[in-house]
């Protein structure tokens, strides 16, 4: 087995229901976040059939920002705001919780009863403990809108903070890095590792950091890394970039995250008895999970 001068993360398939599975990367036993990420659903690529259901019913969160970014397929988004927004491939959808908030993410209407590609992220990033209790709010950043470099057959989106001397007009919290890395053949490309902390995931096909290779589907975490070389030799692949300014500790149970136990206590309660504001249209709801709160 190969000796690699980084942390890497193999994560593992969890089903959501209905046989919508996931590769979760984040958090692991041995890496609880990268930077202000705690969370990170890798789901497809997946051929959805008519007669399947992956909606995710309305749920509530606490804490922390929702990151929903598409490579292919779509999905209706839904929250308590009154936002109904159709999440497309290459867009950014950025909904901060704060003090709470509740959404649904179903089919699309004219997806439903058809066949289609699913594949894409969902990560989340928790919010600066000033923030926690801060309204709710929900931002759509159209694909056309986000900065992009190319050069040497290396293409990347600047989904979140800055890179390359552009800036993603996606707005952050806190010191935040999300890139959409593309490698043709033979292309290469350097790395300034300037964020605190940072993390390479490797979507779809094997790739080399520094000529080590890393397989896909897995996560090099560079902290402490000054800069990188990311090459492809074999067939067109894609990564992610993720990182930025560490948050501290953070409490995790199901959908809430906060920096104290008491925070997601009041917010299980406060689920319980359905005192979360409901999302129009929606009568349906993913009840209390029968987990042991944070004692």
């Amino acid at each position: 087995m190969a000796l690699y001068p980084w942390p890497l993360l193999n994560g593992h398939d969890k089903d959501l229901g209905g046989g919508f599975v996931v590769r979760r990367l984040l958090p692991a036993a041995s890496m609880r976040s990268v930077g202000p990420f705690v969370f990170f659903d890798h789901f497809g690529p997946v051929q959805v059939r008519a007669s399947d259901n992956h909606d995710v019913r309305p749920h509530p969160h606490i804490g922390l920002a929702t990151v929903t970014y598409l490579f292919d397929g779509a999905m209706m988004h839904r929250d308590s705001l009154g936002t109904e927004q159709r999440i497309e491939p290459g867009a950014v959808n950025w909904m901060s919780a704060g003090s709470g908030i509740v959404h649904s993410e179903r089919a699309p209407a004219n997806l439903r009863g058809t066949s289609y590609l699913n594949h894409g992220l969902q990560l989340w990033v928790a919010l600066p403990e000033a923030l926690e209790d801060s309204a709710p709010s929900f931002s759509h950043t159209p694909a056309k809108d986000l900065p992009e470099y190319a050069a040497g057959g290396v293409q990347v989106r600047v989904l979140a903070g800055r890179a390359f001397g552009l800036v993603s007009p996606v707005p952050v919290a806190s010191p935040t890095l999300y890139l959409d890395v593309r490698l043709a053949q033979g292309s290469a490309i350097k790395l300034a590792c300037e964020e605190q902390e940072l993390a390479l995931y490797a979507v779809d096909a094997p790739l080399l950091i520094n000529g080590q290779e890393i397989p896909a589907r897995t996560m090099a975490v560079l902290n402490g890394v000054d800069e990188v070389r990311i090459s492809n030799s074999g067939a067109p692949t894609r990564c992610v970039v993720i990182g930025g300014a560490p948050l501290g500790p953070r409490f995790m149970w199901w959908n809430f995250v906060a920096t104290r136990k008491e925070l997601i206590h009041e917010a299980a309660q406060a689920w319980r008895e359905q005192r979360f504001a409901g999302v129009p249209g929606e009568t349906e709801f993913i009840p209390l999970p029968a987990l042991a709160l944070p004692s």
